[in-house]
């Protein structure tokens, strides 16, 4: 498998706290560590549900549009992804069926767990 010739990459920059995750979605040089400088913030990322069970997101999609559509190459890490298709700006990622899949299968075997220990009690 060859090398990437990705000189950027769209990836995800930590900025939260202990149990309080925070992330901001980042252009940067790829060989950069993720604390290192940025080029360009291009949204964010909040993973914790706030009280109507939502995760909000925003995403500057003009400025990932310019930044994709340059002549370098922009890698874009799995994980920013697989948050791109769950929004519709790309296909969804096969991660997020796999993971769907692994929730539903995890639900199933909880409720008949749940089932079988009633019937005994």
């Amino acid at each position: 498998m060859g090398r990437s010739k990705a000189a950027l990459a769209i990836r995800f920059g930590y900025h939260g706290c202990a149990n309080r995750p925070f992330f901001h979605i980042q252009l940067q040089k790829k060989r950069q560590d993720r604390a290192g400088p940025v080029i360009e913030q291009l949204g964010v990322y909040d993973p914790m549900p706030n009280i109507n069970n939502e995760r909000l997101v925003s995403i500057n999609f003009d400025r990932v549009r310019h930044w994709l559509g340059q002549n370098k190459t922009v890698e874009i890490t799995p994980a920013v992804q697989q948050l791109f298709g769950l929004v519709g700006f790309f296909p969804v990622h096969p991660r997020s069926y796999i993971q769907a899949w692994r929730n539903r299968r995890e639900q199933e075997t909880a409720k008949q767990e749940a089932e079988s220990g009633e019937v005994k009690g």
